[in-house]
């Protein structure tokens, strides 16, 4: 494709363009202009509620208060305010990424957004970087991180279930509008693909920057990541319970490969600001999941034992995950 070329932007319709294949704006998934026929907008009420259009010609929405014409608004832009045959007005925009991944068709449950932002910026995705990723799930972290590397770089998105990986490739393609040309999803266990066994992927990545997992089992696949990750990339873990948190840690800590993890676990909450009123929110989205962090070291090169003294009864006789070693006389490393 050439600059110039006409690029479906919608299904049913093209726009005309001036990019290049490297472009990242032709894979953002954001659109300007007037609506069309095809695109997906979010109709907000009074009451601050929403719903996903997705528009076509002839067609109308119909809410309690009456319906309102798809026709009202296509060929207008967006930011404009829509009235309902009941006399309720709607504020009609363009979905922005976020509102777009909380609304999607799912199989899998989604990374919400502030996880989403979380794992883009902790877990440092560049453009054009080589990213791996185990769980495609329902595509909206293949969305974040796709805008993140663009299309020079490159993500390749295992998926044990292939219905899953299905809703996944539609939900992406959806909001982007085509293909992405940096991603490359695969159906199948990551710990089996990037092994040595009959099970294993001939077209899986050697090398890459990134590591990016949303699985029941992560610590499963830390050996053969570390074959493939470079030295100084970042593996990025997503569990949503303190056992798997446990799990993935002492075995990043037991393989001795990388430096000392960091999990965080991120709440939003919002503010009701009216006049003096100004307080907390009654709702907040709380917890969702742990992010744990490492990096990966250079090959034959050990971490260095921690320091801190383990918590009394950490590593006591109930404890039964993964040991470096005995513990130390002074009892400062498991």
């Amino acid at each position: 494709m050439s600059a110039g070329d006409e690029v479906p932007d919608e299904p049913g319709g093209t726009t005309p363009i001036n990019r290049t294949e490297t472009d990242p704006a032709a894979y953002s998934g954001v659109r300007t202009g007037p609506l069309r026929a095809g695109e997906r907008v979010t109709l907000t009420d009074p009451k601050g509620r929403r719903h996903s259009v997705l528009l076509a010609k002839g067609q109308r929405f119909h809410t309690a208060k009456g319906a309102i014409a798809h026709d009202d608004l296509i060929g207008g832009p967006e930011g404009v305010v829509v009235t309902s045959a009941g006399g309720v007005a709607y504020l009609a925009l363009r979905p922005l990424l976020g509102e777009f991944t909380i609304g999607m068709p799912r199989g899998a449950q989604v990374v919400y957004p502030k996880d989403a932002a979380q794992i883009v910026v902790g877990a440092d995705i560049f453009p054009g970087a080589r990213v791996l990723e185990a769980g495609a799930g329902s595509g909206a972290l293949s969305l974040a991180l796709l805008r993140a590397i663009g299309p020079t770089g490159r993500l390749t998105s295992y998926e044990r279930r292939e219905d899953f990986a299905a809703i996944a490739a539609k939900n992406v393609r959806n909001f982007l509008g085509r293909d992405h040309p940096a991603w490359d999803l695969r159906i199948g266990d990551l710990a089996d693909a990037l092994g040595d066994g009959a099970a294993a992927d001939p077209g899986a990545p050697a090398e890459v920057d990134r590591v990016v997992l949303d699985m029941l089992a992560p610590w499963e696949c830390v050996d053969v990541i570390a074959d493939r990750l470079v030295p100084g990339g970042v593996i990025c873990c997503y569990v949503a319970t303190t056992t798997q948190l446990g799990r993935i840690t002492e075995t990043l800590r037991v393989h001795g490969g990388f430096t000392e993890p960091e999990a965080t676990e991120s709440m939003v909450r919002g503010w009701h600001v009216e006049g003096l009123a100004i307080r907390p929110s009654h709702q907040m989205v709380g917890h969702t999941g742990f992010l744990l962090t490492s990096r990966r070291l250079a090959p034959g090169v050990t971490a260095p034992a921690r320091k801190r003294r383990p918590a009394p009864g950490a590593y006591g006789d109930d404890y039964t995950g993964p040991r470096r070693r005995e513990p130390a006389s002074d009892g400062t490393e498991p």
